[in-house]
């Protein structure tokens, strides 16, 4: 005879099948072209490797492995994350030097399929989503600029667009507080207050036939919305996707190399629901 227990626990495996997990409270309507999303046995270790991680594990991060670089918050799920996935901190510290950019303290995901030249992510039509939180433990210093996610051409001349948070250099800082997305002009094209708790939403759709650029936006739970048009912006020059934290320096007019960044760095952005989708005949999931 079945006990009760086992029999209650058989129903539940059953009724667990035939209702497969949603992801989060959003629906992904179209075809994913790059999945930056972090299933939830991943460990540390397995960001260090190609054949792990759903990031590239060499780039972007200074002498530390990913496996030291990332946490893994109790964040609760972002809009487009389940109990299959989670999400995933991006964190900076006083060894963030990537390369020879001592001005920087940087850190960063690219996703693994992106490639800098005649890569999925540059053709057509294209949504990048993402979502942010912030870490109490681990605050934004907000007194300087912040370049969290961006599209950079191929030849590291320009990006595509820039999402960013802090006193922008050369401002007055009196919107430091607010997310903002600038577009290849570094023209402001919409802005944010930063959330101290809730998760925000983000999708940015690039047409890269068209050349536009367009802006999506919610919180929580709450299905996207569109914040702008669809703008004339130059997608030109191919590229990468960059997602994680780049932290530029006061005091300097060579922001890469040189200027003061203080000691004693422990910040971080938490990232959920990353994924890039084909947005072909105006398709993007809200």
């Amino acid at each position: 005879m079945i006990s009760s227990a086992i029999l209650t626990g058989l129903l539940l495996i059953s009724f667990a099948s035939a209702h497969p997990a949603k992801r989060g409270t959003g629906e992904i309507k179209c075809p994913v072209v790059l999945s930056g999303f972090v299933p939830v046995d991943k460990t540390p270790t397995d960001f260090d490797s190609y054949a792990t991680s759903p990031f590239n594990p060499d780039y972007v991060r200074g002498d530390e492995k990913f496996s030291q670089i990332l946490q893994f918050p109790d964040a609760g799920s972002s809009r487009f994350d389940n109990a299959s996935t989670k999400s995933v901190e991006v964190t900076i510290n006083d060894k963030s030097i990537f390369q020879t950019q001592n001005g920087f303290r940087r850190a960063g995901l690219q996703i693994q399929g992106d490639t800098n030249e005649n890569g999925p992510g540059t053709t057509g039509v294209r949504t990048l989503h993402f979502s942010v939180k912030q870490d109490p433990e681990r605050t934004l210093n907000l007194t300087h600029e912040y370049l969290n996610v961006w599209h950079e051409t191929s030849d590291y001349s320009a990006n595509q667009f820039n999402f960013e948070a802090g006193t922008i250099i050369g401002k007055s800082g009196s919107d430091k507080n607010s997310f903002k997305i600038l577009n290849r002009q570094n023209t402001q094209v919409w802005s944010t207050p930063i959330d101290a708790t809730a998760w925000q939403n983000f999708a940015i759709t690039l047409d890269f036939v068209k050349n536009t650029l367009q802006v999506y936006y919610s919180k929580d739970d709450e299905p996207l919305k569109a914040v702008t048009s669809a703008l004339q912006n130059d997608n030109s020059g191919g590229g990468q996707y960059q997602i994680g934290i780049l932290k530029k320096p006061t005091g300097t007019s060579d922001v890469v190399n040189s200027g003061y960044q203080e000691k004693g760095i422990s910040e971080g952005q938490i990232y959920g629901g990353i994924f890039l989708e084909d947005s072909a005949d105006g398709c993007v999931s809200l």
